[in-house]
Formats: C-alpha cells, structure tokens, sequence
C-alpha cells in the first residue's frame, strides 16, 4: 500500500513515538492531576514535561499550552472562549470548518455577531491587505489558517499578526496543517492563540490536540468537569491550563506527542528537504500531464490537489485505492470556501499528502497510475 493522505493524518509513526505510547499504558496509566499516591504524580510529571516542551518549541509559557481532544477541539476552546457578544470577527476563504461552524455557530446565538471572509488578492495567500479592508471598530479576533489543508496555500501569518498586534486585535491561527512544517513562534509573530493538531506535522497519534495562548487576555472554558484542582467550588478554576483542561487528559496521546515533537526537531532539516524534494518532483512531473494542478510550485509542505479534468476527483481516488492500492482523498476536504474559490466546489479535488516516510518510488508510483488513466476513458474506468 502507497498512503498518500498524511494531511488527514500520518499513518507511519516514529518508533520513538509508538514506545512512548506504550510506555504510557503500561507504567503512566494513573490519572494525572487526580491524586496524590506516588502513581498519579510520576503520571503528571510526564505530562508536564511535555507540557514544558511545547512551550519551549513555540515560544510561550508552559501554563498557556493546553491539551484538548484534538484540533477542532481547541479552534473551538479559542472561538467561543473570546467570544465578545456583538463583535465581528474575520476569517479566510481558507478556512476548515472546525473554524467556519463554529463561526456560524456564533452567528446563530448571537444575532448582532458580525463575520468577514477574506479572500486573497493574488488569488492564493493571505495577507495583510486581504484582511485589513475588513477590519472595523467591533473586530476583536482575526482567525487564519496558516496552511491550506486543500491545496497547501500559506499564509503570510507574521504580516498578519504584526498588525493586528498594533490594533489590539487578537489572532487565532489554525496551524492543523503547518506544525512539523513550520517553525512556530508565538511571540515573535505576534500569535495570540495557535491550534495544533499532533496527529499530521508531528507524527503523534490521534485523540489529543493542543491550544497554545501568548499574551495576557480573558478565555472563558468551553468545557466544564473535573480538574483535580478547587473541588470545593462549583465553578472552573480561573487559572490555566486547568481552566480549560476538564476531565481526564489522553496521557498516552499527550507523551506521544512529545516525543513527535522531538522526532520533528531532531530531524528537522532532513524532514523538510524531503518532504519539498518529494512535492517538487510531483508537481515537476504532473506538470507534464493534462491535468488541473491547484497548487503553486512554492507550496512545498507536502500537499499537492489536482483534478483530472472531466473525471469526478472520488472516481480518481477510487480508481487510485482499487487498482493502485494508493490511498488519496478527493471531495471538498471540510473546506467548503476554499473550494469556491479554486472552483472547485462541484468536483472537489483529488488530495495527495506527503510525509517523511513516503519515497520517490512511491511518487512514481502515483505518476505511472496517473498517466493509466489519462489513457482510460471514464466509462471503462472501473
């Protein structure tokens, strides 16, 4: 099997990430934070140092890194945690709608709420300019996505939240798909909350995400239940990251996480030099062919989309999986306005994602069963 979907989520995992799972169920089971026996603290201490690595790896406090249920989880956290009753919000046309529903969402309970879709003027990167013909005297959040879980498009996010910094604006960047990718941080780019999902960039496994918070504002909790901490009081603790952490937190998930983290910086030269040679060689070589390409040869973090032009991108992702055992995504990718903007949104598009652990002659592989069906006509397909 060729799997080619690793923005959905990486299917190789590091062996230093599996071990660490491992150990993790079977000598940091207790509950971390819920008592006081010897168990239950080596248990939160594990987690705290990974707690403190993250905050290191993105340049803010190890309090204001939060663990969550994944990355939805956290947009959400960050969405309805700063929401301000009648304020306006902007967004881009890139968003995923673990940013876009939770947006309407807001635009349901909250009828004097106010939404912005930017889109970018160079028809591919968000900027500045796309974001600050937007702005008004309510806006009190700005939401990006830093790369496009669609086509790879990347937004220049330091511009962005330079600005906003001046104006007092608070800045979300949804980065599901730059962590592993990018090197984050917070402070020099003047990012506010950043949402990252452990399962893609960093090779971690599913069931747990992470909110990141710089800087000094208020965030109500989106969830209520158990910390550990103040049991006499009804209400959530107001300090972080217990304030935002109720219930049990996926230990085994979490110290997976951190050693991700450390595969990521061990290898981070060798990750990102391989990923690029291998997007650069795809587009190099569907270039040739009579396709509709959707991603700019400078996107070079692994995510390539294409059509086959009068071929439905699900019947190419089929074609791919049954007779190339190639796994691929095709649809809309829960991105419904960036495909409006591509002109994409009937067809979708066929998603090929790349890893560290994919190969050359896994590319070739994909190019050969391409260039098949370019000689195939659809009725004879399948």
């Amino acid at each position: 099997m060729i799997y080619l979907d690793n923005s959905a989520s990486t299917l190789i995992k590091p062996k230093s990430v599996q071990k660490s799972v491992l150990t993790a169920l079977s000598t940091y089971s207790a509950n971390p934070g819920r008592s006081g026996h010897k168990q239950a603290i080596k248990t939160a201490m594990q987690v705290e140092e990974v707690r403190q690595h993250i905050a290191r790896h993105l340049n803010t406090l190890p309090e204001k890194i939060t663990f969550s249920l994944n990355c939805t989880d956290s947009l959400n956290i960050a969405i309805f945690g700063t929401h301000k009753i009648g304020g306006h919000v902007v967004c881009s046309c890139n968003e995923h709608n673990s940013v876009l529903r939770p947006l309407q969402r807001l635009q349901t309970i909250d009828p004097d709420f106010s939404l912005s879709v930017a889109e970018p003027e160079d028809g591919h990167s968000i900027c500045w300019n796309d974001i600050k013909k937007h702005i008004n005297e309510k806006t009190y959040l700005v939401v990006c996505n830093h790369v496009s879980n669609v086509n790879g498009d990347v937004a220049n996010i330091e511009e962005i939240g330079q600005n906003l910094q001046k104006r007092k604006i608070l800045f979300l960047v949804d980065a599901a798909q730059g962590g592993g990718h990018f090197f984050y941080d917070m402070q020099k780019q003047n990012i506010n909350l950043l949402a990252l999902a452990p399962h893609k960039g960093f090779y971690a496994p599913q069931g747990v995400g992470c909110l990141a918070i710089n800087g000094d504002f208020e965030i109500q909790p989106f969830r209520f239940g158990g910390t550990g901490s103040n049991s006499h009081l009804l209400e959530m603790p107001n300090s972080l990251p217990e304030k935002l952490e109720a219930g049990t937190l996926n230990t085994p998930a979490i110290l997976g996480f951190g050693e991700g983290v450390t595969f990521v910086e061990e290898n981070w030269k060798y990750i990102q030099e391989k990923i690029e040679d291998l997007t650069t060689y795809l587009h190099y070589e569907f270039s040739k062919l009579p396709l509709e390409i959707y991603t700019k040869n400078e996107n070079s973090c692994g995510v390539f989309a294409f059509n086959i032009p009068n071929i439905p991108s699900a019947d190419v992702s089929n074609f791919l999986d049954q007779h190339f055992d190639i796994c691929t995504r095709s649809g809309l990718h829960c991105a419904p306005l960036k495909h409006k903007h591509l002109g994409t949104q009937i067809s979708g598009a066929v998603r090929v994602s790349m890893s560290y652990f994919n190969t050359y002659q896994e590319i070739e592989r994909l190019v050969f069963a391409v260039k098949h069906m370019l000689k195939t006509q659809k009725k004879t397909l399948f």
